[in-house]
């Protein structure tokens, strides 16, 4: 049986593992789907906040805090979810069940989002949040279970360092622009 990580440990490696892999498919799905120019859109512009609003742009840093609240949630279920060998499906149909498909307000994609918004199709998330979660599951269920992996411990925390320092050098570079 596999030790199970303590509180601090789990809630660090979702932190880690979640902001990681947020950048990771935030990048690629605002490339291929034109973020910039869909939230401009008259459909998408009286809710969301535009591309290059400050809080969008930083948008990365609060993610920790979600990792962490992941962790919380999960830290009960560690039997089920790192103790198992598809105990990474389990944590990823929680996540796809609870937090994309079932949230209780009427967020793009979820079943009330459907119901009573308008928001076109191409907005819904699925392409960027899906296999977000999914590698948030299999990077976090490896890691846990393999705490001895020193490349994995000095990578996920190298990328976790670079995904924070790049919003944070884009907004200290939009406060201060070049001249000249």
């Amino acid at each position: 049986m596999n030790q199970q990580p303590t509180l601090p440990g789990l809630c660090v490696k979702l932190a880690i593992v979640h902001t990681v892999t947020y950048m990771f498919m935030g990048v690629i799905a605002s490339t291929l789907l034109d973020y910039k120019a869909g939230l401009a859109s008259p459909e998408m512009a009286c809710w969301m906040r535009q591309f290059e609003d400050p809080l969008v742009r930083a948008g990365v840093l609060f993610q920790p805090i979600r990792g962490a609240l992941f962790g919380l949630a999960f830290y009960p279920l560690r039997e089920i979810v790192f103790s198992r060998k598809n105990g990474w499906l389990i944590m990823w149909w929680l996540l796809v069940a609870l937090a994309i498909l079932g949230t209780f307000g009427p967020a793009p994609g979820s079943l009330e989002g459907l119901i009573f918004t308008r928001i076109p199709r191409q907005y819904l998330g699925y392409f960027e949040v899906v296999p977000q979660a999914f590698l948030l599951c299999t990077i976090v269920c490896y890691w846990v279970n393999r705490p001895e992996t020193k490349w994995l411990n000095w990578t996920l925390r190298v990328l976790f360092v670079i995904t924070m320092l790049l919003p944070i050098l884009d907004l200290l570079a939009r406060m201060h622009p070049k001249t000249g």
